[in-house]
């Protein structure tokens, strides 16, 4: 069986809610994703030598590859990005949620 079928034998319909703490931890610090919201927000690609002008999903994982090392899918960066407060729209780019 599986583990909700488990929980919900256990906890009923409380078992079956989301828990939080659940999943794995980012492999960036909290100071290293503000860096990338800031980034986001008031820095240019082009300001770090890539050739857009606004940040893209596949321009960050690239950026995040150079400055720390790490290698994110592009759907990972938008679930970081929404993180930190800021959600992508396609005919426009990355915005700020207000």
């Amino acid at each position: 069986m599986t583990n909700w079928v488990h929980r919900y034998e256990k906890e009923g319909i409380e078992g079956l809610k989301d828990r939080k703490g659940r999943g794995r931890r980012s492999a960036l610090s909290e100071d290293q994703l503000k860096r990338i919201k800031s980034l986001v927000l008031l820095e240019s690609p082009n300001q770090h030598g890539l050739s857009l002008e606004k940040w893209t999903g596949p321009l960050l994982v690239k950026w995040i590859k150079n400055e720390y090392g790490l290698e994110y899918q592009k759907a990972q960066v938008y679930n970081l990005l929404e993180k930190v407060g800021i959600t992508f729209e396609k005919k426009c780019g990355l915005i700020n949620k207000v």
